[in-house]
């Protein structure tokens, strides 16, 4: 007798493109990005992660990418200011201050640090949000023809709506990925679609962003060497294909959908070895939450006593892991 099935599984593809510890991460790109970089800094990983902040449309990722290449240096005439603040129409909010000078340097650190964070990385993460762009037109004070990656909250009629074409897309990430071999040649680049949907388009103008988006990336990985596909989008519209994995405003992914995509970027990236340091450190990370009720008792100082064990030996084991606080945490747990 057959059994029916009921939903479809996208089966995890493991990759030749392995990382390891210590391997450098950098990701760019939308909320999605900020997910999944919390997965890796839970486990440890080295990371860069938005240096402009969260970025949604595929010209802003390439625009804050190339600032990191040329390690611009942003200056008063990058800045406007809109209700008592200075922004950057290339950067998220977090970036912006009360004066210019405190915007520029939280803007130039930031570039700062991804440029030399790039030169020396093995992997780079970019996830793609929306083919919508948002240009300034007349209505705007300065700026005219910037395509921006955040509307800081301005007027409606300073912007005007496209949709980017495939072939424009593809050209853009044409360049982008020459340029980041030339800076970087060890560098391996993961393509990514984020699955949040972008409600504000409209769900027929979010599909056709969605397939321009994945369309073009796909003729790119279809024609460069070290650049991948991981297929977060189709493992939560296609494998889970729930609404109870997406939050209350039926947007984003929950928190068992972004686990979900986790372990999936496990199995395709990660090798056996990394995988068990990853549960190791995610021990001791749990290990370091815990409250117990009753710290001098005998059992919990014999919990903690472990922890420095298991800590210790894990850091001479791998020098670069940095378990020094956690080390230092434990300690300080002691019963004097």
């Amino acid at each position: 007798m057959s059994t029916q099935k009921f939903k479809l599984t996208l089966a995890a593809k493991p990759t030749d493109n392995k990382i390891f510890y210590p391997n450098k991460i950098m990701l760019v790109g939308s909320c999605f990005t900020e997910n999944i970089g919390a997965k890796f800094q839970h486990h440890l990983f080295d990371t860069n992660e938005n240096a402009h902040g969260i970025l949604f449309n595929p010209i802003s990722v390439q625009n804050a990418i190339i600032d990191y290449l040329d390690n611009k240096q942003y200056t008063t005439e990058d800045l406007f200011i809109l209700n008592e603040v200075w922004n950057s129409w290339h950067h998220h909010s977090r970036f912006s201050g009360l004066t210019q000078q405190q915007a520029l340097e939280k803007i130039n650190t930031s570039i700062n640090n991804a440029h030399s964070f790039l030169k020396k990385a093995n992997h780079l993460i970019i996830t793609l949000g929306s083919a919508w762009l948002y240009t300034l037109n007349e209505n705007a004070p300065s700026h005219k023809g910037l395509v921006v990656a955040n509307n800081h909250k301005a007027p409606a009629q300073w912007f005007e709506k496209k949709l980017m074409n495939v072939s424009e897309l593809t050209v853009n990430l044409k360049s982008l990925v020459g340029r980041l071999k030339s800076f970087n040649p060890h560098l391996n680049i993961i393509f990514t679609i984020s699955p949040v949907r972008h409600l504000r388009e409209g769900l027929v103008e979010n599909n056709r962003s969605k397939a321009v988006l994945i369309q073009a990336v796909h003729e790119i990985v279809g024609i460069e060497t070290n650049v991948d596909y991981f297929p977060a989008y189709e493992y939560v519209i296609d494998d889970l294909r729930d609404y109870r994995f997406y939050a209350e405003d039926l947007v984003h992914p929950n928190y068992a959908a972004t686990n979900y995509v986790w372990e999936k970027f496990v199995e395709t990236y990660m090798s056996h070895e990394t995988q068990i340091v990853m549960k190791q450190i995610a021990e001791l990370q749990l290990a370091k939450q815990h409250k117990p009720f009753f710290s001098g008792s005998n059992e919990h100082q014999k919990f903690i006593q472990s922890c420095i064990e298991k800590s210790t030996a894990l850091l001479n084991q791998y020098p670069f892991l940095s378990l020094q606080s956690h080390i230092q945490f434990f300690k300080e747990q002691i019963a004097k």
